[in-house]
């Protein structure tokens, strides 16, 4: 029987309500995402609230997580309230779309690991569907939103495969976003690129891209992925 709870350093995630478990996806991105300044956080799609979690032990932000699923929203809401962080940390039932409707307010940073397939086959239960598939969280809406409520030197960071990527960034840029930093992601040292990390802004910056290998050899993680990933995992 799988393990219902992910333990990290600081925090656990207990994940058997939701969809999507822990990953390493969501742990990528709440690792790279930049804080530096960020008061304000909103987290769109945030399953456990494992990148929720993993933000608030990297800073002092109040952060907002949106959740559309339900048994996922309060399952997110019990694994924050077991943290030390949990007044700093507020979790809303809703869509991304419903949320943006009425928020008053406006974000530094702005993340997401959203889902990616389209036109695939659907899995069975809706739960799943809603957080693999685009149907209710499509790159435009990510983009609509973000354009909405982040401040005019807010962030994006997002993460998908490669090819989703490519198109994500094209539709940044029709957007009138630019692309500031790049983190390109292969499971192993002699493998392809599989998921790209990226940061958005509403004006131009310094470019930076970089890349990381996950695994030296199987189970073995490679230096620069430690790392990265050294503050939250506990063998490390």
């Amino acid at each position: 029987m799988p393990n219902p709870y992910f333990r990290f350093k600081q925090f656990t995630v207990f994940h058997d309500r939701c969809a999507m478990k822990v990953g390493t996806d969501g742990v990528l991105l709440g690792a790279w995402a930049d804080t530096t300044g960020a008061q304000q956080i909103l987290d769109i799609g945030t399953g456990t609230g494992l990148i929720a979690l993993m933000l608030a032990q990297r800073s002092q932000a109040h952060i907002d997580a949106v959740e559309i699923d339900e048994d996922a929203c309060i399952q997110a809401r019990e694994n924050v309230q077991r943290t030390s962080w949990a007044e700093r940390l507020r979790v809303y039932h809703c869509s991304i779309q419903d949320y943006a409707a009425t928020c008053p307010k406006r974000y530094d940073l702005l993340v997401s690991n959203p889902p990616f397939f389209e036109n695939a086959f659907k899995a069975a239960k809706q739960a799943k569907t809603l957080a693999r598939h685009t149907d209710t969280l499509g790159q435009v809406d990510i983009l609509q939103v973000a354009e909405q409520l982040l401040y005019e030197n807010g962030r994006l960071a997002v993460i998908y495969p490669t090819e989703s990527a490519k198109i994500f960034q094209e539709k940044a840029e029709a957007f009138g976003f630019f692309c500031s930093q790049k983190l390109y992601v292969k499971p192993k040292l002699n493998s392809q690129c599989k998921r790209i990390l990226m940061e958005f802004a509403k004006s131009q910056l310094p470019y930076q891209e970089s890349a990381i290998a996950i695994e030296a050899a199987p189970r073995i993680y490679t230096p620069e992925f430690i790392a990265l990933i050294k503050d939250f995992y506990l063998k490390y």
